[in-house]
């Protein structure tokens, strides 16, 4: 039996609720993402073709909303404007500083890697379905959950960039590579 419009919007809004605090990491803003989310995807449900993929459709309508607040909004923050509380933890336990720190990781990955780690990793999106919320080839989403996940496992371990050493080793190489091209270029001209 096809399920009602309305009711694949209602099945749905969990996993919106979670992509929606992935992107915006506050509650009450995620709550509204979804609200706006649900109301623009009502307005344009002729729009939808029957028989396709809604759970993309739905989540594709959340980030596309957010990109436009984003736009409108354009806000920064500085950090000597938070509120002292808003920084430190409550209860010394090491799981806690952990989470937190994991937090802090997650919020310093590009928005592209967050999401697609949420809702890869967490939500249990196939690639497939992650390419096509986030509007990108099945590779992309595939590289994007790779790298988050080694650049959050850098910043946890007290690494400040992954394969930094190994990206120096590659500059290294190739310059001493078009160093020699080029005194061969010379002995060449010499002849």
């Amino acid at each position: 039996m096809t399920k009602s419009f309305h009711d694949q919007v209602i099945a749905i809004l969990p996993k919106l609720r979670v992509q929606a605090l992935a992107l915006t990491r506050n509650r009450a803003t995620a709550e509204d993402l979804v609200q706006d989310a649900v109301c623009n995807a009502l307005s344009a449900q002729d729009s939808f073709a029957p028989g396709t993929n809604f759970p993309a459709w739905m989540h594709r309508i959340l980030r596309n909303r957010f990109i436009s607040d984003l736009r409108k909004k354009r806000e920064t923050t500085d950090i000597d404007d938070m509120p002292p509380s808003f920084l430190s933890t409550n209860a010394p336990h090491e799981d806690r500083i952990v989470l937190k720190d994991l937090d802090a990781a997650l919020a310093r990955l590009p928005d592209d890697q967050r999401e697609a780690l949420v809702l890869g990793v967490l939500e249990g999106m196939s690639y497939q379905e992650l390419a096509e919320v986030a509007g990108c080839a099945v590779g992309t989403a595939k590289s994007r959950v790779f790298r988050a996940r080694r650049q959050l496992e850098a910043w946890m371990i007290g690494e400040e960039h992954v394969g930094a050493d190994r990206l120096k080793a590659q500059a290294a190489a190739l310059q001493r590579k078009v160093e020699r091209n080029t005194q061969e270029k010379t002995a060449s001209s010499r002849v």
